[in-house]
């Protein structure tokens, strides 16, 4: 019987645990309906904390753990519960929970984190040189920390050498068909998911991104840039016309861009005026021709390569996952 161990930390998010739990407690009840024979329940959970002692999780919800991170213990998986990083300190106590995930590698044992979990095994050093992924709201955050870790925040699931890492909260559902299909197998693996609810091909995290521009850069010149490409992303023809309007040489201007934003910026107009397409295939019964021309294009094949290139799938698969209607609502 596989043990999935959840480490909880002061001010963790205590939702990860709990849908875990749940999958998992579902995954018994279809492991027992799909086999022939009476057998055991597959999955045993337990939760820790560093100490044993409770916890009090994010929203002021009260967690009495099951017992004490112990190197000398066993578990099958182990999964670090997320925190917020601009919310909550990194945990003081990271060396005992280190050690013993050091104990548990030497043994083979897989390591997951869920979303923003990836900065303490990140902390610890344990992603360095490693792919790994995490909240695409935190990306931004994490590069700029753990530069030594190869981030690929557009999947939501990704392993190597053993550490399992996963994007935003409801990416735990991937990770948890991840684990039923390997400890149990794709037949329950397959099972789970229809009763879940849950697209088992659900890969990607870039449909769901937002571009957050950088505007705390304290660049004059270039916030007028910004606001400038912000108003008018549809009539500009050149991002050479921006630098002129704010009286910065084009070639200057390029440089001066990426050192304040992170991006040039033809890639920065890029991003608004998908952004801005996005918005349109949400909201309105536009055609897709017509919201090329809406956001500055012309070329309808060049914007839908372009639009797949910013958010991995085509703008009408786009559309038929985030267009929201009353009709569609109550079909």
């Amino acid at each position: 019987m596989p043990k999935i161990s959840f480490w909880i930390s002061e001010g963790a998010l205590f939702s990860s645990a709990v849908t875990l739990t749940d999958a998992f407690a579902i995954a018994n009840l279809w492991q027992r309906a799909l086999e022939e024979e009476q057998t055991k329940p597959l999955f045993q959970t337990e939760i820790l904390t560093t100490d044993g002692a409770p916890v009090t999780a994010l929203g002021n919800i009260p967690v009495t753990p099951h017992g004490a991170i112990d190197e000398e213990a066993s578990t099958d998986c182990l999964i670090i519960a997320p925190t917020l990083p601009n919310v909550t300190p990194m945990p003081a106590d990271l060396d005992r929970l280190g050690h013993w995930i050091e104990a548990l590698r030497r043994r083979g044992v897989p390591i997951a984190t869920v979303c923003t979990g990836a900065f303490v095994l990140a902390e610890l050093g344990l992603l360095d040189g490693k792919t790994a992924t995490t909240n695409w709201q935190y990306a931004h955050m994490f590069q700029n920390r753990y530069p030594r870790v190869n981030l690929s925040v557009q999947h939501m699931l990704t392993e190597d050498d053993g550490i399992l890492c996963t994007g935003a909260a409801t990416a735990v559902y991937q990770l948890a068909l991840h684990l039923i299909r390997r400890f149990g197998s794709n037949r329950l693996a397959s099972a789970c998911c229809k009763a879940l609810l849950v697209d088992p091909n659900r890969s990607s995290q870039t449909p769901y991104v937002l571009t957050r521009p950088s505007n705390n850069h304290g660049d004059a010149q270039v916030l007028k840039a910004q606001r400038l490409i912000g108003e008018n992303y549809a009539a500009i023809d050149s991002v050479d016309t921006v630098a002129r309007e704010v009286g910065i040489s084009p070639r200057h201007f390029k440089r001066r861009f990426k050192s304040a934003t992170g991006d040039l910026p033809l890639k920065y107009l890029q991003r608004i005026r998908i952004d801005a397409a996005k918005e349109e295939l949400e909201t309105t019964n536009q055609t897709i021709e017509e919201i090329t021309r809406d956001v500055g294009y012309e070329d309808v094949s060049s914007f839908c390569r372009l639009f797949k290139q910013h958010t991995a799938i085509s703008p009408s698969a786009y559309r038929e996952k985030f267009f929201v209607s009353s009709e569609r609502m109550n079909a």
